[in-house]
């Protein structure tokens, strides 16, 4: 005989497992320092990347004055403020990936604690059955 509390924990879980769950799951076989510490470092390389895409766009966008000022800016001055905004742009974004994997793992670790409650309720069910 069906029993309609197992189908329906069945299918929640059947549901869970093949949407969000795919994630959560991932997310939750790290340890939380070493998840954030992943995300953190791809952030640093793609804000890297990004900086560099948009200073050498800055510097092509009008490159004739660029190299006829060359000459008449400090270059130590401007490879400071360079490198200021780059350390501002690359902490700023790390400290906003910081928050945000943060709160992912959190949620992960919640929902995935759901799950395998709901696990160990199915398996009680089917215990109860025998």
């Amino acid at each position: 005989m069906i029993n309609e509390q197992r189908v329906i924990l069945m299918t929640q879980l059947a549901s869970y497992e093949k949407g969000e769950g795919r994630k959560n799951v991932k997310i939750g076989n790290y340890f939380r320092s070493d998840y954030i510490a992943i995300q953190i470092l791809k952030a640093v390389i793609s804000a890297t990347l990004a900086f560099g895409i948009v200073l050498a766009l800055y510097v092509l966008y009008d490159f004739e004055n660029f190299m006829q000022d060359l000459y008449k800016i400090d270059l130590f001055a401007f490879a400071w403020n360079i490198v200021t905004y780059y350390a501002a742009f690359v902490l700023g974004y790390a400290i906003l990936t910081y928050i945000v994997c943060t709160w992912r793992y959190a949620k992960a670790k919640k929902s995935l604690k759901i799950y395998y409650h709901n696990l160990k309720k199915l398996g009680s069910l089917y215990n109860e059955q025998k």
